[in-house]
């Protein structure tokens, strides 16, 4: 099992097979913070205006948008980084917990749809650097 630690990456998000050109490559980057620490997973995105990309909490399989100042977008994870759920939650809401949740991704509402993130779906995420 991998340990992950705070700091960014990347997230491939694995694109539709396009029947008319497949020679296309759609798979999709998204620039990923990745909170793994008690400290890191509790700030979240309280606290901000938006966020470019997504952050991943781990390990997490709940959370809430008490005090958040915007909608966001939560992908529940198992531990093989395969989507288990997407949801869209106001803030001042609480999320149910994912039972085979090992990892929470939030972004802005409305960017899973675009890249494409959806239940069965299997990301990719390769950490670029560390900070603790």
């Amino acid at each position: 099992m991998r340990k992950w630690r705070n700091g960014v990456g990347t997230m491939t998000v694995p694109g539709q097979v396009d029947a008319a050109d497949t020679d296309t490559d759609t798979d999709t980057a998204v620039k990923v913070e990745i909170a793994a620490s008690y400290k890191a997973r509790r700030r979240g995105l309280l606290g901000r205006d938006g966020i470019d990309g997504a952050i991943m909490l781990t390990p997490c399989n709940s959370v809430h948008t008490f005090r958040m100042r915007f909608t966001i977008d939560v992908a529940y994870l198992d531990k093989e980084l395969k989507v288990v759920d997407v949801r869209t939650m106001e803030p001042g809401r609480l999320g149910m917990v994912r039972f085979r949740g090992r990892h929470v991704l939030e972004a802005e509402a409305g960017a899973m749809a675009e890249w494409g993130l959806r239940p069965g779906v299997r990301v990719a995420i390769e950490a670029a650097s560390h900070a603790d």
